[in-house]
């Protein structure tokens, strides 16, 4: 019995530190954390180019080598920042956590779901959402370009998402790199309504389609223009009401009037 207390001890003892390691190296400021963290996005940002390729590379032999490879490495990322996290559960309950949790799918399930596979780029929105990508901004001095890194990442990725739909559903006559690039020209012509002519969606499907590219894709330019121009602003919570944005010489919180004490990164 006292063997089996012990073993089963050890193997606790174990995973507390596994956990431990794991949460410097993904949430922590080190040397070593720092470059972790650094790799991590290279290979993030490889595995969006995968999903980017896909509809060009998916009848190559060695397609499903790959996505087998990328659905490995999604896995390992997922359950390592389960165990780097302080609550599971509320973990779990984030959006970027179902978002990555159904790209999983997608990636080993790759012929039952291959219609929904143009929503593998919501990972570029996921790494977006990445404490660890701004934890560096900050420590560089960028963190006013935060805001505006935001809009563009979220409009890159409502190009790639709509371009992947358009492929999908509207071009998907074999893979293929011309296709790819008529679907992209199409909804980038869409989104910045530059005009059309020589490629129209075909049917009531493809005018609504156009529709709410349009609408959307100038909502997302709108906020784009807003967070470039508009006068940059500090994060900063307000210990009382939470409020995060402030005039980069405020006294006060706009929102409760709290006294506010803003560090003053020029000095």
């Amino acid at each position: 019995m006292k063997a089996k207390g012990t073993r089963a001890s050890q193997d606790l003892s174990a995973t507390a530190r596994l956990r431990d390691m794991l949460r410097r190296l993904y949430h922590g400021r080190s040397p070593a954390a720092f470059r972790f963290q650094l790799v991590a996005v290279i290979i993030d940002l490889a595995i969006i180019a995968f999903f980017i390729a896909t509809p060009v590379i998916q009848q190559s032999a060695s397609f499903l080598w790959l996505d087998y490879a990328v659905a490995a490495l999604v896995a390992a990322d997922l359950i390592a920042r389960l165990l780097a996290s302080n609550d599971m559960l509320r973990l779990m309950k984030q959006p970027t956590f179902w978002v990555d949790a159904f790209i999983l799918l997608t990636l080993l399930m790759p012929a039952a779901l291959a219609s929904l596979g143009f929503l593998r780029i919501l990972r570029l929105w996921s790494l977006s959402r990445s404490g660890s990508i701004w934890r560096h901004f900050e420590m560089r001095g960028l963190r006013p370009w935060r805001e505006a890194s935001h809009a563009v990442i979220n409009l890159l990725t409502f190009l790639f998402v709509i371009t992947g739909f358009v492929y999908t559903f509207f071009f998907r006559n074999g893979a293929g790199l011309e296709n790819y690039i008529d679907a992209l020209y199409f909804t980038v012509a869409t989104v910045t309504t530059t005009g059309f002519g020589d490629i129209v969606l075909p049917g009531i499907a493809g005018k609504l389609t156009a529709i709410v590219t349009m609408i959307i894709g100038i909502s997302l330019f709108v906020r784009l223009a807003q967070a470039i121009f508009r006068p940059a602003k500090v994060f900063s919570p307000c210990p009382q009401c939470g409020l995060r944005r402030h005039e980069p010489d405020a006294v006060h919180c706009k929102a409760c009037g709290h006294v506010l004490n803003i560090p003053d990164e020029g000095n």
